[in-house]
């Protein structure tokens, strides 16, 4: 690269789509600074101003499987976004994951190809997700 594209990226990589989303980007030529976000945990203001970036509100960002949402009631429609919030940073495990911000935009990166939508490189082809998905093929034509 001949300029700086700074990337972070909040991972967990127990997800095989957080874990996609790092190969793409890592597979594009950047080296991203990555925030294990259940072990970090988040901050009010982060929150905020992740999701505000990605244009997304708590309960767009919440993680509804494989996390205790169900049993907070956080999936009761009387449920509020101050209250989902609130949750997300006792239990990082709420925030669905793995958000990506760039220069291009910050986004929720599910599925994880979206995340060439916020790179200026794309991965040489062909390219496979870890489930053995065809992403781009040998020209680098992305197939998504």
């Amino acid at each position: 690269m001949s300029y700086f594209f700074p990337i972070v990226m909040f991972h967990n990589p127990d997800c095989g789509t957080s874990r996609n989303v790092l190969a793409i980007i890592e597979a594009a030529g950047y080296q991203p600074e990555v925030i294990e976000y259940c072990q970090a945990g988040w901050t009010h203001g982060q929150l905020l101003a992740l999701f505000a970036a990605a244009g997304l509100t708590p309960r767009q960002a919440l993680r509804e499987t494989k996390s205790p949402a169900k049993e907070l009631g956080l999936l009761e429609e009387g449920a509020s976004g101050q209250a989902i919030l609130n949750a997300m940073l006792t239990h990082p495990i709420l925030v669905n994951r793995p958000f990506v911000v760039t220069p291009k935009g910050t986004r929720l990166c599910r599925p994880s190809e979206t995340v060439l939508d916020l790179l200026d490189n794309m991965p040489k082809g062909p390219f496979y997700k870890e489930d053995g998905e065809l992403l781009m093929d040998e020209t680098g034509t992305r197939l998504d």
